[in-house]
């Protein structure tokens, strides 16, 4: 008898979501970064109790084609792939096109979104990977996606969520994060009706990351910038004296991503050697650009972790710019 069998499309997606959906944060990930590849100028954030209960992302983006809205919650349906070769030069943040059928598969899901401003839209309801609803629905442009339930049919993942407030600090420390990534979009977090961060989304990154840090924090930081043949390079870093005790201030965006990599920290670090008091890091948001062919984002399935092929390179141009940059601070 035949041993190896084919998973049926449900519990396939019900594995996906193990590697894709590891708390109500990657949910909120998956979704904003959606709502960011629609072109959205303005995304509304609203969280109950962690994300176990609800997680609601609104956007003002291209929304979803009435013929499209099923599709989306297909595993590997994706608008933003054709071919092998666009894996090697990746510019949207989300492209795997298992982000929604793997959060479908462990939550109720409602997505209501219009492509166009004329009013008319459609409303699919998802059950646990089942479509229950699929209807016309009045709906302003954009795209409105609320997850209810996380994990109400995998209750062994429920187990392990950690509190309440370990899993808005996850959710608050990501959104923080693309709000400094993406300054020109208007970005708001509530969870249980408080307002946790409001941008204006007016391009300014000092005024994101004021929102974020503090106005005291941010007048205490200054603006680099730098072109090397293969990439280029903005940001604001902290003066020797803001510090603080962990890596947390710093955030990394290479090509509108959010990322983490320990090459770029090692530059960071290096540059400001020793003006930086023993066990004590700075502030700093790096925007990184380079060609997509000059990295791999399709390294790890979070996309957290990307590999840059000319490492040297990126490492000294990083440290040179930060060094010049510290040195004219100090004189």
């Amino acid at each position: 008898m035949a041993k190896i069998h084919v998973l049926d499309e449900q519990l396939a997606n019900q594995i996906a979501a193990g590697e894709v959906v590891e708390r109500p944060s990657s949910v909120v990930k998956e979704l904003v970064e959606n709502a960011i590849d629609a072109g959205s100028t303005t995304i509304d954030i609203v969280i109950e109790e962690g994300g176990l209960t609800l997680v609601r992302v609104t956007d003002n983006g291209s929304g979803i084609d009435p013929e499209d809205i099923s599709m989306a919650f297909y595993r590997h349906a994706t608008s933003k792939i054709s071919s092998g070769k666009d894996l090697f030069r990746i510019s949207s943040l989300g492209f795997r096109g298992e982000a929604l059928p793997s959060i479908a598969a462990v939550a109720k899901v409602e997505c209501i979104s219009s492509p166009d401003a004329t009013g008319l839209g459609r409303r699919l309801v998802i059950e646990g990977g089942s479509i229950v609803q699929n209807e016309e629905h009045n709906a302003p442009q954009g795209t409105d996606i609320s997850v209810r339930d996380l994990f109400y049919n995998t209750p062994a993942r429920l187990k392990y969520m950690k509190t309440i407030q370990t899993e808005i600090g996850h959710i608050a420390d990501y959104v923080n994060r693309l709000a400094l990534a993406h300054p020109g979009i208007a970005i708001t977090l509530k969870h249980n009706g408080g307002l946790l961060l409001r941008t204006l989304g007016s391009g300014d990154r000092l005024q994101t990351f004021a929102a974020i840090y503090g106005t005291t924090t941010a007048k205490a930081m200054l603006a680099i910038e730098g072109e090397h043949p293969d990439y280029d390079l903005r940001g604001i870093i902290s003066k020797p004296e803001q510090t603080r005790a962990n890596r947390n201030g710093i955030t990394i965006v290479v090509n509108g991503r959010y990322i983490r990599s320990y090459i770029i920290n090692q530059a960071i670090m290096q540059a400001y050697h020793t003006l930086l008091p023993i066990n004590r890091y700075p502030f700093a948001v790096l925007e990184l650009g380079m060609h997509p062919s000059l990295l791999d984002v399709n390294v790890h399935p979070s996309k957290m972790e990307v590999r840059f092929s000319k490492e040297p390179e990126l490492r000294q141009f990083i440290e040179q710019i930060i060094v010049e940059a510290l040195g004219k601070q100090c004189h």
